[in-house]
């Protein structure tokens, strides 16, 4: 088999093609190329060439966050001869916990040696999202973590905190109908929306507890405005997974299962598919049943 390192070198707050080369030092005797593509685009665009032209198994690794996992599962969507799987350098590396620490991701052994899953993919208007799709305050927060997740002090692990705190002033209200298999879960307003086939996002915080990425279903849960006091209140919970099995927030979220759910907005909306940023005033979310060969480590 061969094997493909595709290395985001700026992924976290240090190049990690060093890491890389390091790691697959124990590759011996294996078809192993390293691969640093200019853009995610790039990334893509290589994937597909390869594919089009070799037609032997191939495993890609993405080498970075969720961002370039994302991309390698793009670039492999459609191809049967194509697995993937992850050395994560990201900041949050959240699809990666739906199986494993960071730790054993990187103990490249047990990758090779490996166990490979059958996964969901979600197609997002003309894209695609392996982990989540979410909006509203979580789309303001990934935006802003996006900005800061490379500076000093405030990047790295801290830039998910700090960009909350920014969505604390500037994403309480968002204008938005979100329609789950043809069933409206709002009038036109909520405070955030996750749309998800993994249990995390934004590095720890557990939003999608009951998620399964293996059964052709969406994991949808929104969560109507709120105070920001209340907000407080439910954060720790929402970091712990715990927020659908208390009573006292079944009046401020809607959770669904769906195969399709639809997002409407009178004016262009800002949505985080995988941590990158998209923007159009009609979306469509669809999920496609175990469409990606992913191997977690042994």
């Amino acid at each position: 088999m061969k094997h493909i390192f595709i290395v985001n070198t700026k992924a976290g707050k240090v190049s990690c093609l060093g890491m890389v080369k390091k790691i697959i030092e124990s590759c011996n005797g294996m078809d192993v190329d390293i691969v640093t593509p200019n853009s995610a685009n790039d990334s893509i665009a290589y994937i597909r060439n390869y594919l089009d032209n070799h037609h032997e198994e191939v495993r890609f690794y993405a080498c970075g966050g969720d961002g370039t996992i994302n991309k390698v599962a793009t670039g492999i969507m459609g191809y049967d001869n194509a697995s993937m799987s992850v050395l994560p350098y990201g900041s949050g590396n959240d699809y990666i916990k739906y199986y494993d620490s960071k730790e054993n991701f990187n103990n490249i052994d047990r990758l090779l040696n490996g166990k490979e899953y059958l996964v969901d993919i979600m197609k997002v208007n003309d894209n695609y999202a392996l982990n989540a799709t979410h909006f509203g305050f979580d789309s303001v927060v990934a935006k802003k973590m996006n900005e800061i997740r490379r500076k000093k002090i405030i990047g790295g692990n801290n830039s998910y905190p700090i960009a909350i705190l920014y969505g604390f002033f500037n994403g309480m209200h968002n204008r938005c109908k979100v329609i789950a298999d043809g069933e409206p879960l709002n009038d036109n307003d909520l405070l955030l929306c996750t749309v998800t086939n993994g249990k995390y996002v934004g590095g720890s915080y557990k939003c999608a507890p009951r998620s399964l990425n293996d059964d052709g279903l969406l994991e949808v849960c929104l969560v109507k405005p709120l105070p920001r006091l209340k907000l407080i209140c439910m954060i720790g919970d929402y970091k712990k997974g715990l927020h659908l099995d208390k009573e006292k927030y079944e009046r401020h979220i809607v959770y669904r299962r769906a195969k399709t759910v639809e997002l409407l907005s009178e004016n262009e909306m800002t949505v985080s598919i995988d941590g990158e940023i998209y923007s159009d005033n009609h979306i469509i979310i669809e999920n496609l049943k175990q469409k990606i060969r992913f191997v977690a480590p042994q």
